[in-house]
């Protein structure tokens, strides 16, 4: 009795924690290389308090270049763009402005994410050439309610005590290349 007391405990631990790991925006793939072309796919586990998802607007943070949306069947995607604070180089060309935000909407209620379903949602683009943290800001629209997940640490990258979360980009340096004779 007490073996099948502990499994059924066991059990349930793991179910609250994988009830957690799910518990907020995450990015599917949460390291980039410094400098190089990146897919961010960002994964949406629930809706909000039991309502379907219809709606993700998507800061795209500074410094993450070119970003372009995938489409998704039976969603509207706009995208809007702003002067940027500093403009960079791309194909030869000065770029002074970017996309900032990207919105994927369902075109009805047909569409929209059950709560009780996953989906994702993606954009790729080029990463920074410095190493460092970079926070995807998302407002997650319901039908009933909203979450924000734009909550960031004071410092470092842990989110633990963070009750909406941003999603983690951890921007690796890229390898050195050392020319030996």
């Amino acid at each position: 009795m007490k073996r099948i007391f502990s499994l059924i405990t066991a059990g349930l631990g793991l179910w609250m924690f994988a009830d957690i790991a799910v518990a907020h925006i995450a990015l599917a793939e949460p390291t980039a290389m410094a400098g190089s072309y990146y897919k961010a796919t960002l994964r949406v586990g629930h809706g909000c308090n039991g309502s379907p998802t219809r709606g993700l607007v998507v800061q795209i943070p500074a410094g993450f270049q070119g970003a372009k949306p995938q489409p998704k069947i039976g969603w509207t995607l706009t995208t809007h763009t702003a002067q940027l604070a500093k403009p960079y180089s791309s194909h030869g060309k000065t770029v002074t402005e970017d996309v900032v935000t990207l919105r994927w909407m369902a075109k009805d209620k047909e569409t929209a994410l059950p709560d009780d379903q996953f989906d994702e949602f993606a954009f790729m683009g080029r990463v920074p050439d410095s190493a460092g943290p970079l926070w995807v800001k998302v407002l997650q629209l319901c039908e009933s309610g909203q979450n924000d997940w734009s909550e960031m640490p004071a410092h470092g990258t842990s989110t633990k005590g963070l009750k909406s979360p941003a999603a983690l980009l951890d921007v690796q340096p890229a390898p050195t290349h050392e020319h030996r004779h």
